[in-house]
């Protein structure tokens, strides 16, 4: 009771999204090994920013795709339904393939948290991993950009994650809630993520053989009528509200946010609340005020070395002819 699917053009209208993680200290020169140097980002692109190291979202039209940026840090607030507001494309999701098999690297290789269900085959592959690094690789070394995956080109919502180190820090995080192509999609959001988030300088090398690569397919979205209807870990949730000015905000945590920082439902709500740059205090009341929508993801996560791995055995999977680049195992 109380819910119903989220397609079209409401499901565009959703912004950004991610996790309450500090910006990290990078080390090494801020314009070095991407184009735009040091600041260069999406005209617009909304950062974080609040006390608690977790900001608003905001949406930046491309085209006739929103782009958003993921994973908070520190930054600044802006509306998403503002002058940069949705697209109003249909983001109706595509079924899984008929007869489409996911394909597994390596044992370590594992779908997260709240990723696709027994029932059904998942869309989600460790190919698509693959071909993130694949594009982010050629444009970081000056090769031509890979040709054409073999996974399905189905379109869907989707996110591009980069995490770095050990301790895998937030690196860069930009998607689109406007379903598009994979091969498209990925191709874009994987420069997108790696160069122009607002919050770092652009990716260089050096940094390859430390980095990690998560893609998360967005799923089953629903508008549900009770702010406490969604599971901890399973359900991705995009909340709107209206701010003490009276401006609608929006604002987004993809599934694995809340279990990986050990919140409950209500330390969700208002972390998301802050994020979205409220700023007066929470109450019950208001929280009760909010139109929220949950939803799913297919995600898979792959590391630089299982990307090689792969790539000594399928050299030229994906066209690419250049040499193997280069490994260095963690200092």
């Amino acid at each position: 009771m109380g819910r119903k699917r989220c397609v079209g053009a409401d499901c565009s209208k959703m912004a950004a999204g991610c996790c309450g993680v500090k910006k990290q200290k990078l080390s090494g020169s801020p314009g070095s090994g991407g184009p735009g140097g040091a600041g260069s980002g999406v005209a617009g692109a909304g950062h974080c920013g609040s006390d608690l190291g977790i900001g608003s979202s905001s949406t930046v039209v491309a085209g006739n795709v929103n782009r958003v940026n993921g994973l908070g840090g520190p930054g600044g607030s802006s509306s998403s339904s503002g002058g940069g507001g949705s697209s109003g494309n249909t983001t109706a999701l595509s079924p899984t393939p008929g007869g489409y098999n996911s394909t597994g690297l390596s044992p370590n290789l594992s779908p997260g948290p709240g990723s696709g269900s027994g029932a059904r085959k998942m869309v989600v592959s460790a190919e698509m991993c693959c071909f993130c690094f694949d594009v982010l690789y050629c444009h970081l070394y000056g090769y031509q950009p890979p040709r054409t995956p073999r996974f399905t080109n189905d379109p869907y919502p989707l996110f591009v994650t980069w995490k770095i180190g050990r301790d895998k820090r937030l690196r860069g995080c930009i998607g689109t809630f406007s379903a598009m192509n994979l091969h498209s999609g990925l191709r874009e959001y994987t420069l997108t993520s790696a160069l122009k988030d607002s919050r770092f300088p652009p990716m260089t090398r050096d940094e390859l053989p430390r980095l990690f690569c998560s893609v998360s397919l967005l799923t089953n979205f629903e508008d549900v009528g009770d702010y406490l209807d969604w599971e901890v870990g399973v359900h991705g949730i995009r909340i709107e509200f209206f701010n003490e000015k009276g401006s609608k905000r929006t604002a987004t945590y993809l599934p694995e946010v809340a279990k990986e920082q050990g919140w409950d439902h209500i330390q969700t709500i208002d972390s998301l609340l802050r994020k979205g740059g409220y700023k007066a205090p929470i109450t019950n009341d208001f929280r009760k005020t909010i139109k929220l929508t949950r939803y799913r993801s297919e995600k898979m996560t792959m590391s630089y070395a299982e990307y090689i791995a792969h790539r000594q055995h399928h050299h030229y999977q994906n066209g690419i002819g250049h040499p193997l680049p280069p490994y260095n195992h963690y200092s």
